[in-house]
């Protein structure tokens, strides 16, 4: 016997991933320049060269202590160094000990959920968004709550969202720059946000907590700003990873913010560190948390996604496709060109372009493109969608 709740997560298909593995069995058969592969968020610039010269440097100079064991949270140097970077950056005065290193955004969202949720919480999301939620939410025994997306620009739909509110909702999450949509919320709709969260929190008697997941926070376009939303709402908690701004997804390593006036901080960091040491997240990749500490205020090379960003948009929207104006991350969210987005998506791989379903993201009717690729193959892969559009005419 096993967990059938594991089980069917284990098994349960994801279309990002089955759409990736698609795209490696069709470059064997045609050529991988033959193929337009959009399904996947994997950077395509490599991580500035400080970060390769740093774990050289590391691994020569401590070869008897980089390997060992840190603190459950992190090592205290490391944290110490994560914390001036954002003292620095948005001046603040954070301890290292509100910070809790995680391996990536993931564990660090898994850490918030497990260590906040009690009996019948709700957590509240709003669409276009990761899929992953829905997994880290159940799996923490909370119920996830959904607002349909704003279409239109993809910010947030009030009503819908006042509506959603009851006295069991103990977060509400937020993305931003946007993974799919690649939209960047305005401080309007932060600062509209946050009074709804104040208000509701005293109308309960109990704080709702705004979880902002940032792993796209370095990646923002120019005529857009992305808040430090902690200085708009107090009880904000951070989740953070340094996958995309320093291009090292594979490595795994991110981090959660509990700052120090949040409502409970005390016990809601050590909800988080409880729930990283049942969850078997403690202590994470030694060697990378000195790396991304050291190199903590550096970016890769990011400006490429921006100029893949505006070529991309101007062609599709020559082309007839509707699309939102992505303001940072690496994503684009056009409206499919029939209602099913599914059977769209289909159709385009008859062209060997592989987009995704925008109904996963809770959005249907729109495509994810994942456009962190070669701006060369971006170029070539434009008369496929030029293609596609035509084969709807």
């Amino acid at each position: 016997m096993v967990s059938e709740r594991m089980k069917g997560l284990g098994t349960a298909r994801s279309v990002i991933r089955e759409l990736f593995e698609y795209g490696k069995i069709r470059a064997a058969e045609v050529g991988a320049e033959n193929v337009f592969d959009f399904s996947i968020g994997n950077p395509s610039v490599p991580a500035p060269a400080e970060v390769n010269e740093t774990a050289i440097r590391l691994l020569q100079e401590q070869p008897e202590l980089i390997h060992c064991y840190t603190s459950a949270q992190g090592d205290l140097g490391g944290r110490q160094r994560f914390a001036d970077s954002l003292n620095r950056r948005f001046g603040t005065s954070y301890s290292p000990d509100r910070l809790y290193i995680t391996v990536g955004a993931a564990a660090s969202l898994c850490c918030v959920f497990n260590g906040l949720t009690c009996p019948g919480d709700e957590f509240i999301v709003f669409a276009p968004y990761f899929p992953e939620y829905k997994v880290f939410i159940e799996g923490a025994g909370a119920k996830m709550v959904l607002i349909p997306p704003e279409i239109e620009a993809f910010q947030i739909d009030f009503d819908a969202f006042e509506k959603a509110l009851t006295p069991h909702t103990k977060g509400v999450v937020v993305n931003s720059p946007n993974n799919p949509s690649g939209v960047v919320y305005s401080k309007q709709t932060l600062e509209q946000l946050a009074s709804i969260l104040t208000a509701k929190s005293r109308e309960y008697g109990h704080p709702i907590y705004l979880i902002s997941d940032e792993p796209y926070r370095e990646i923002v376009y120019e005529g857009f700003k992305v808040e430090w939303i902690p200085s708009i709402y107090r009880d904000t908690i951070v989740c953070y990873s340094f996958s995309k701004s320093l291009s090292l997804p594979g490595e795994r390593l991110g981090y959660v913010l509990v700052p120090e006036d949040v409502t409970d901080g005390n016990d809601v960091y050590a909800a988080v560190a409880g729930a990283g040491r049942s969850l078997g997240y403690v202590n994470a990749p030694s060697l990378f948390q000195q790396v991304t500490s050291l190199c903590c205020d550096l970016t890769a090379d990011l400006k490429v996604y921006e100029r893949n960003a505006q070529l991309l948009v101007g062609a599709l929207r020559e082309m007839g496709y509707h699309v939102v104006q992505p303001g940072g991350a690496f994503y684009l969210f056009p409206r499919s060109l029939e209602a099913d987005d599914v059977a769209f998506s289909e159709r385009a791989k008859k062209f060997d372009l592989l987009i995704v379903p925008g109904t996963g993201f809770g959005a249907p009717g729109h495509v994810r493109i994942s456009y962190c690729v070669q701006t060369e193959m971006l170029q070539r892969a434009l008369p496929k969608f030029k293609a596609l559009a035509d084969s709807y005419r």
